[in-house]
């Protein structure tokens, strides 16, 4: 299994945090888009690296069009020598609509149809196959060689797009490299739902699951002290709240009954009580999502959790110190 963190720092201090993870032994160091650009981090990591893996986690699909995308892929993969995966997630109607100021129609075949044209793309660029993809949401049908990159040693990178649902976690198995399981997933609808929607897709495409690369961030809730301990698990009952509160990630919580949840996280951010919404997460809900120990529990949990059934795991260990960090990744990654 390969183990990945976050660079979670600013742009000025992303050369000194790219070079911490990789001398601690992760796989590779994850951006993501909240609020500053997910690309921006990697290009400044992929100078200050060498062998580490560099991968959006996520870039809002949506906000960009596959163009814009497939040039953003190619330039991170050439300059890192082959090192950059391309994490897409769609996020929700109204961050599209109202953030982005972007269109928006059906997610998971949006999504189908913006990796298979960034994939039309790639091929005219690598393999000077003629540009013409039309499709429902997406036309590409001009390319010239002024506008054509000459630094194809590397090819395009990587692609896996991120899913909660299984019309989307099916749509991952079919066109892309591999699948960003969100963290609000529990080992249950990974089981029930994730899972069978994986093999579906895989079919379509008449792939193997050794094809498919499943990618998964796990909330940890450990702590050096009491103090420490407490202090995680409210942070993470917190952010689980949150993901609840979002009405398309209702089906995680109802495959284990709490569906009436959903609708106490969603009027609670509606009237903006984001902290008190941690308060309705109980310790049993939050073991379904967290692993959750004292920091010599820690990577036993999560080796049962997710042998068998996960390629890459995010997470980081910022309860222990350095040596033990690394000796923790080391144990993961065997």
């Amino acid at each position: 299994m390969k183990v990945d963190s976050g660079l979670n720092c600013g742009l000025h201090q992303v050369a000194d945090r790219v070079r911490v993870l990789e001398a601690r032994g992760y796989d590779a160091a994850l951006s993501v888009e909240t609020s500053h650009d997910p690309f921006l981090p990697l290009l400044i990591a992929a100078e200050h690296s060498e062998r580490i893996q560099l991968m959006t986690s996520i870039a809002v699909a949506f906000a960009r069009s596959p163009m814009n995308l497939a040039q953003l892929g190619h330039d991170l993969n050439a300059y890192s020598k082959g090192r950059f995966i391309l994490g897409l997630g769609s996020q929700i109607k109204p961050h599209i609509t109202k953030r982005f100021s972007m269109p928006w129609s059906k997610p998971a075949a949006r999504m189908r149809e913006l990796v298979l044209a960034m994939r039309a793309i790639w091929d005219n660029w690598y393999r000077g196959n003629p540009l013409q993809f039309r499709g429902e949401h997406y036309t590409h049908t001009l390319m010239t060689p002024m506008f054509t990159p000459t630094d194809t040693d590397y090819g395009p990178p990587r692609v896996v797009v991120a899913a909660v649902g299984p019309l989307m976690t099916e749509v991952a198995a079919e066109v892309a490299d591999g699948m960003l399981v969100h963290g609000f997933t529990t080992p249950r609808y990974f089981d029930e739902v994730t899972v069978p929607a994986i093999e579906r897709g895989l079919r379509k495409a008449g792939r193997e699951r050794a094809d498919f690369e499943v990618c998964y961030p796990s909330f940890v809730v450990s702590g050096a002290d009491e103090r420490a301990f407490e202090r995680a698990k409210q942070g993470v009952k917190k952010q689980v709240a949150f993901y609840g509160s979002t009405p398309a990630y209702r089906g995680v919580l109802e495959v284990h009954g709490w569906g009436e949840l959903q609708d106490e996280f969603n009027a609670m951010s509606k009237r903006g009580q984001w902290d008190e919404m941690g308060g309705l997460i109980t310790d049993e809900i939050l073991e379904q999502f967290a692993v959750v120990g004292a920091p010599g529990e820690i990577v036993g949990k999560l080796k049962q959790r997710c042998t068998g059934k996960i390629d890459r795991l995010a997470t980081s260990f910022p309860f222990v110190d350095p040596v033990v960090e690394a000796q923790m990744v080391a144990e993961l990654r065997r």
